[in-house]
């Protein structure tokens, strides 16, 4: 008898504190619903991935601001390397013959577009896949960064590299204007020897920075940010008149 009592009375227990949850929570499962819901909301995110709640987080402003021309420009020169540094080299001798347009002419001048569409197009055609190999090179030849290598890396490049792009321009651009041999000949007697001395005097601190702090891949970048100055000057050497010898 006693057992019974005592069954009937746990089982009007149980009912009544079923009722009284029913009561506050009509959905059931709320309550449990919000403890699950605060503990995802107190989990760390990850950007890129999705959380358990189905909703991908948004990009935080560091990962979305790096996402811009430096980004893309890097994974074209990784991607593109030649067609990127050629179209860079292009565009600064552009700029640059510009600038020395501007500088040189007269009030009652107009530009020469198409001596700026001469040193565009050895800007893409000549300078800046040979910037790509010699670089390339330089780094295979001289893998680190050390002063004695950057040093002999500097040595090289205004021995060997700078002359014969300072010929080829010369020349290059005198016979794109129409010149021939004896007019080579002679712009070089006339512009090489002192072309050559501001570039002793300009490129080494350039190509020490550009080899000691700059990885191979972003030397023709950088090299190409130092050569507009440069490309100011070698654009107005190499658009003199012809020599008076010659042209007379």
């Amino acid at each position: 008898m006693s057992r019974a009592l005592f069954r009937k009375a746990t089982t009007e227990a149980a009912r009544l504190i079923r009722r009284n949850t029913a009561a506050e929570d009509p959905f059931g499962k709320t309550s449990l619903a919000i403890l699950n819901l605060r503990r995802l909301q107190s989990r760390p995110q990850f950007p890129g991935r999705v959380n358990q709640t189905g909703v991908s987080p948004l990009p935080s402003s560091s990962s979305s601001s790096s996402v811009g021309f430096v980004g893309w420009y890097l994974g074209m020169v990784k991607s593109r390397p030649v067609l990127t540094k050629s179209v860079t080299s292009s565009l600064i001798y552009i700029a640059a013959d510009l600038s020395s347009q501007t500088i040189a002419r007269k009030s009652e001048d107009s530009y020469d577009l198409v001596r700026t569409a001469r040193m565009g197009g050895y800007g893409l055609c000549v300078l800046g896949p040979t910037l790509h190999c010699w670089f390339n090179f330089m780094s295979k030849l001289l893998p680190r960064q050390d002063f004695i290598t950057t040093f002999k890396k500097m040595a090289m490049g205004n021995i060997i590299y700078g002359p014969i792009m300072m010929v080829t321009f010369f020349s290059l651009n005198a016979l794109l204007q129409g010149e021939g041999g004896s007019d080579i000949v002679a712009r070089l007697k006339r512009d090489f020897i002192p072309a050559m001395r501001n570039c002793i005097m300009y490129w080494p601190i350039c190509d020490f920075i550009t080899f000691k702090f700059f990885p191979v891949h972003l030397q023709p970048l950088v090299s190409n940010g130092f050569s507009y100055l440069w490309t100011i000057y070698m654009t107005y050497m190499g658009n003199r008149k012809k020599p008076d010898a010659i042209s007379s």
